[in-house]
């Protein structure tokens, strides 16, 4: 095999080998297929690429497909905006179609399956449906309407058509077999009366198509070779066969279903009525939200299309499910924006600083370098003043040796500017820092090639002239879950993951340079990250939406809190060792306060979990989590594991051991019975006064 087809990915290699089976390249085609009831989002982005890659790659035509067989959720709004998603990442379609093209088609073969019993009207109610549907150990039983005859059925399927029965009276579904091993084959549904407006038919139809015969058979229609859908839909290509079955004609193209895996992306949550909900109950403001997995938000809060789709050809397509990193995706983004993103300079937390020995009502204009990454980008000029705003984390008035930026007596160089040195401070009546004082020394001008110039020192700031600088808001994003995977855990809601700091707003200042910007324009705001234009800036109000750090801080956070977790462990042996009781309560506290301060839920639930097992210090462990974290509940833990920490609890020597799985069964009542007779035992024998207490007040 070649080094260029070990390259390929499965779907390619099944290209290449329809092609070399004697499939005429000129007959392959693809489709995108949304269903226009929701925004894309970056999970679409990977079958977007695939489907539109794969046209690219073959000279094929891509049809864009609305599936839009379902009014009750489908708006042209949604439509608007894929498409117009779509061609912001860089794909053209060949080809725009709607599934609601097809209505008439679709009636016309529903009847011809009647005609030759392939498919029944039913009345039950669905419910009575499901019942007769069996289980998957269980095969189904025929439902009392499954033998009407043709004339019935054709005489009931027109009524549905006309209008003549309410919602939820009839069902058509197809006569497969109901004792099939694949439920999807106990007799689908294939329409269902509904008396709703279609964004495109209007009032025309009462009864619309179900996805799983509407989707394949628009495919025939459209001529599709290879009809790519991602991995829940595997057990559905059977179905997607037997519908094509009824209808092929062998002098077309049949197309065949394949599947891949879905893009499944940690802190984030991929599910449309998930996403919908965060949009309907304000949580977010609106499906543009930059803080929104849509690619709306991604676009509005700085993504380039050409990250999401180098993002797209890292993760490849493969066969088994995975979840990516984001911080994959916000790699690929930094990546492309170091390249491209213009250097400025941005003030977020301002404080004063004044140049003591620098010239009353003199002004410098200075070269600053736009993008050291672009020999071509240039220089622009930045005004220099006695008076300038740096970032109030960059002063300490009394530092640590560690500390690189500013503090009295020690020497910084301000960006394309001057070195100066901290020599006072001016507070306010509370004490706090209004003003920093500093001098400057004149020779020390960036790119002089002075000897003063060129002289080394603890750090370099950002800053900009205050005289010149142009108030901004700048909306701070971040993720917008604090958890890696928000929908997964069955005994929680995903909006407990909401992370409170997902958006803060300030009042910032930047440099006259990005007076005149424009909706979308991007900038690296130095030392802070990079930043994009919102689409509401005006010339009289700019606003800038961050974009991403410069440094990936959730992994830097992520490695905090694993190494927090594992030194409190090691405090715990200490604490357990002390025999002084006091000393005892003061080397609890820094171990509770360091568990309030993990934020990771599966982290914690995790580190319950893993300190099960019979060792004093362990259960401690588990059991002050339990107890002192506000991020995870009893019923929040497995039963089994969660009653094996009690009962190993109960029975553990160490007092404090007994002590806090007292308190944590105190709290959990589902549990508290079950352990009754532990617990009086337990009681009758105790030594310990605390434990004996905590007993007594059960």
């Amino acid at each position: 095999m070649s080094t260029e087809e070990k390259s390929l990915h499965f779907i390619e290699q099944i290209i290449e080998d329809s092609l070399a089976s004697g499939f005429p390249q000129e007959n392959l085609r693809f489709r995108f297929p949304p269903e226009p009831n929701g925004y894309l989002h970056i999970g679409h982005a990977k079958s977007i690429c695939l489907n539109f890659g794969l046209g690219l790659k073959y000279n094929a035509p891509v049809n864009l497909r609305f599936d839009d067989t379902n009014p009750a959720k489908e708006e042209q709004e949604y439509v608007d905006a894929i498409k117009h998603d779509l061609h912001w990442l860089g794909f053209e379609w060949a080809e725009e179609r709607f599934a609601s093209d097809y209505f008439q088609q679709l009636y016309d073969w529903a009847v011809l399956m009647i005609q030759n019993g392939k498919a029944y009207v039913d009345s039950q109610s669905s419910s009575a449906m499901a019942d007769q549907k069996g289980t998957p150990t269980q095969p189904g039983i025929d439902g009392p309407y499954r033998n009407r005859s043709v004339e019935e059925n054709l005489t009931l399927f027109q009524g549905m058509k006309n209008g003549d029965f309410p919602e939820g009276s009839h069902v058509l579904r197809a006569k497969i077999d109901m004792a099939s091993t694949n439920m999807l084959m106990r007799d689908p549904l294939m329409y269902r009366v509904l008396h709703r407006h279609h964004h495109r038919t209007g009032d025309d139809w009462k009864i619309y198509p179900m996805y799983d015969f509407a989707h394949g058979e628009s495919d025939y229609i459209e001529q599709i070779s290879h009809s790519i859908c991602t991995l829940e839909f595997v057990m559905h290509r059977e179905l997607y066969n037997w519908f094509l079955d009824q209808i092929y004609d062998n002098k077309k193209v049949r197309p065949n279903q394949y599947e891949f895996a879905r893009l499944n992306l940690n802190y984030t949550v991929m599910s449309k009525r998930k996403l919908l909900q965060l949009v309907q109950e304000n949580i977010v403001n609106g499906w543009d939200d930059p803080r929104m997995p849509t690619i709306s938000g991604l676009r509005r809060r700085g993504y380039t299309a050409n990250s999401i789709r180098k993002f797209c050809d890292i993760i490849g397509v493969a066969k088994r499910e995975n979840v990516i990193d984001v911080s994959l995706l916000e790699f690929c983004l930094r990546e492309d924006l170091n390249k491209t993103a213009p250097r400025v300079m941005a003030v977020l937390d301002p404080i004063k600083v004044i140049i003591t020995n620098y010239p009353e009502g003199k002004e410098e204009s200075l070269d600053a370098e736009n993008n050291q990454e672009d020999e071509k980008a240039g220089f622009r000029k930045v005004p220099f003043s006695k008076e300038l705003y740096i970032e109030r984390e960059d002063f300490l008035e009394e530092a640590p040796a560690k500390f690189f930026r500013l503090s009295i007596g020690r020497e910084v160089r301000l960006k394309n500017a001057y070195i100066i040195k901290g020599e006072s401070v001016v507070k306010d009546s509370e004490g706090n820092i209004t003003e920093i004082h500093v001098t400057y020394y004149e020779d020390s001008r960036s790119g002089s090639g002075s000897e003063a110039s060129q002289k080394k020192v603890a750090g370099t700031l950002h800053w900009v002239s205050i005289k010149h600088a142009i108030e901004a808001e700048v909306r701070l994003y971040d993720r917008l879950f604090i958890d890696e995977s928000p929908d997964s855990h069955k005994e929680k809601n995903f909006l407990d993951f909401m992370n409170p700091n997902s958006l803060q707003i300030v009042k910032g200042f930047v440099e006259p340079s990005l007076s005149d910007v424009k909706s979308d324009e991007k900038f690296q705001f130095q030392r802070l990250g990079y930043f994009n234009v919102d689409k509401n800036s005006t010339a009289s109000k700019l606003v800038f939406n961050k974009t991403v750090g410069l440094k990936d801080a959730w992994e830097e956070k992520g490695k905090k809190e694993e190494n927090l977790l594992m030194n409190t462990q090691k405090e715990i042996n200490k604490y357990v060792k002390e025999k002084d009781e006091n000393a005892a309560e003061n080397l609890l506290k820094p171990i509770i306060d360091n568990i309030k301060s993990i934020d990771n839920y599966s982290l914690i639930t995790q580190t319950i979990i893993k300190n099960i097992k019979n060792d004093n210090n362990s259960l401690l462990f588990s059991n002050l989590i339990l107890n002192y974290s506000d991020k995870v509940l009893a019923k929040d833990i497995e039963q089994e594991p969660l009653a094996k920490l009690y009962s190993m609890s109960l029975k553990s020597q160490l007092a404090s051991v007994r002590f806090f799985a007292i308190q944590n069964l105190e709290k959990d009542l589902d549990n508290l019975n079950e352990f009754k007779e532990q617990l009086s035992d337990l009681k009758a024998n105790e030594k310990n006064k605390k434990v004996l207490e905590l007993l007594n007040e059960l």
